[in-house]
């Protein structure tokens, strides 16, 4: 699940998936979500330029 993998990468460089919503001009709780639904390109590519991995990590 997408959801898991990006806090997995969080956890690995120790930062919160709060803060990587905030970097990423997502709202509270976006990324939570996308366990259940899936996440636009450009919101998942937001989120992998964040975390610095290229976005087939994430998926």
């Amino acid at each position: 699940m997408i959801y898991d993998t990006i806090k997995e990468v969080c956890k690995e460089k120790g930062i919160t998936v709060a803060s990587v919503e905030k970097k990423a001009n997502l709202s509270n709780g976006t990324i939570s979500k996308w366990n259940k639904s899936s996440p636009t390109v450009d919101k998942l590519q937001a989120v992998a330029v964040v975390l610095k991995v290229k976005i087939e990590k994430l998926l």
